[in-house]
């Protein structure tokens, strides 16, 4: 590692060399050094671009992302995509050249005719902003104002698993860090006392497409980046107790002679993961404290559980998580990852979405509402949305009550709100049968690369170096999506 690498804090810069030798080369001076910015002496990644770990590039406009992912990819066709040239086209097949040479599933690859289906449900229009939604989503229609829909998201992945990982992070095959991670490593921590990326898990009544850790991995970057899933049980998170028997004196004593020791394995091999290591372990100690404060909801007012409904107050449940994610969130957790599964209507649509709907629609609500009210929402970037659409024509038998769809990578809506993104505002058309985008494609690196801008990172230099190459979130592509700044 170079010494005299720049590295930009406060609006100048200046090198290790000019830093140390201001602090007059002492070895109390270093110690100083790596208190006042613990990674500028680490290896790898970062710094290797001139920039220093915890630093923003630039001025953030967000300090905090709560991503309300929507395992299964719901339908945009029933829910903000308005298309009744759908409804007038009931049953007739489907244009060739609008279906143009898309791959299809193997659900559907070999049936023998495609025919339209429109939405089962009614449309209206909201807010100031006039943006179409359905009537699944009543909460929902009533924050428009607040939001911004983005209709015409896609990505390359056609099923589940590649699709999702895709989203989280920015490639379609594992073992590369997830995106609460990469923020982590970007911006470092915000309170010593919980982690700075978290993960909730829910289950509609649809069928569920599963979630796995490797969504939450840290890959290559140190494991204190990964996430840190929240479980529903008497224990939110689990080994944080102290073992029967030990009480907290004996488990600080016992820490701290781990300590030691992991300190002089550390001096004998150099394995960053062996101080990374003691950095979990303190942290855990200090969660057993923070952790249970967090998940406490008898503080909560009585307007707060009427505003997300009474199954807040039941863990596990899609508005439970949404309600720990703001206390998560105003705790100063970076990254709060949700995970409601059962959107993966291919068949039965009509009941399955409208119960889904109701899971999530009242709670999704809330938390922007909560968060606005909270004077939080400007510093909060909260995003709606699942891996992929679905497609207009249907999948299996078609009759006036019932249908299914399959995935539909071409065109998907998700929304945004808060964290500095214009509200108000619908971006984005797909054509009149809700199949190909018309105006102002997205594409997943696109997503990616907004959403660390409005934390004040470049996704061009978030870079770490790992087998020869340096990797980002969003590979090798990806550009801003300026015009949903606000």
């Amino acid at each position: 590692m170079k010494m005299d690498k720049e590295i930009i804090e406060h609006g100048f810069s200046f090198n290790r060399r000019r830093f140390l030798s201001t602090m007059s080369l002492g070895i109390g001076s270093v110690a100083l050094g790596s208190l006042l910015m613990p990674d500028l002496l680490r290896g790898g990644g970062l710094e290797e671009e001139g920039l220093a770990p915890g630093i923003p590039h630039f001025a953030p406009k967000a300090k905090r992302v709560i991503y309300l992912f929507q395992n299964g990819a719901p339908s945009q066709q029933e829910l903000f995509d308005y298309k009744p040239k759908l409804r007038e086209m009931f049953g007739q097949e489907i244009p060739p050249s609008v279906r143009g040479t898309q791959r299809l599933t193997g659900m559907t690859a070999n049936q023998a005719s495609f025919p339209l289906v429109g939405s089962f449900v009614d449309f209206k229009q909201y807010g100031q902003s006039q943006a179409w939604v359905s009537n699944l989503m009543p909460y929902t229609s009533k924050i428009v104002d607040d939001l911004c829909f983005v209709r015409s998201m896609y990505t390359e992945a056609i099923n589940h698993d590649p699709a999702l990982t895709f989203l989280q992070t920015g490639s379609q095959q594992g073992n590369r860090p997830s995106m609460g991670s990469w923020l982590s490593y970007g911006l470092g921590n915000e309170n010593k006392n919980l982690p700075n990326f978290t993960v909730l898990l829910s289950r509609g009544v649809g069928n569920g497409q599963g979630v796995y850790s490797k969504l939450w991995s840290n890959g290559f970057l140190d494991s204190v980046h990964q996430g840190v899933q929240f479980s529903k049980g008497e224990d939110p998170v689990l080994y944080l107790r102290d073992p029967e028997g030990m009480d907290r004196k004996e488990r600080r004593d016992m820490l701290d002679k781990l300590s030691e020791l992991n300190d002089l394995s550390y001096q004998e091999f150099g394995d960053p993961e062996i101080a990374t290591k003691i950095k979990q372990y303190e942290m855990a100690y200090r969660m057993q404290t923070a952790v249970p404060e967090v998940m406490d909801l008898s503080k909560e007012s009585d307007d707060i559980i009427k505003l997300y409904g009474p199954e807040c107050l039941v863990p596990g449940t899609y508005a439970a998580n949404c309600l720990l994610a703001r206390k998560l969130s105003e705790n100063g957790v970076r990254f709060v990852q949700l995970y409601h599964q059962g959107w993966d209507q291919h068949g039965n649509l009509p009941y399955e979405i409208t119960k889904q709907a109701m899971d999530v629609d009242q709670a999704s609500a809330a938390l922007v509402t909560d968060l606005k009210q909270r004077g939080l929402l400007d510093e909060t970037l909260v995003i709606w949305g699942g891996e992929f659409g679905r497609t207009s024509y249907t999948q299996g038998k078609l009759t006036p009550e019932n249908y299914g769809r399959d995935h539909h990578p071409r065109c998907f809506t998700i929304w945004m709100a808060g964290g500095g993104i214009k509200p108000g505002m619908v971006y984005g058309e797909t054509d009149e049968l809700g199949y190909n985008i018309a105006k102002d494609p997205v594409h997943v690196h696109d997503f990616q690369a907004t959403i660390l801008h409005q934390l004040g990172l470049n996704h061009e230099k978030l870079i770490f170096k790992h087998l020869g190459r340096r990797y980002r979130l969003t590979d090798v592509s990806g550009k801003v999506v300026r015009d949903i700044i606000a």
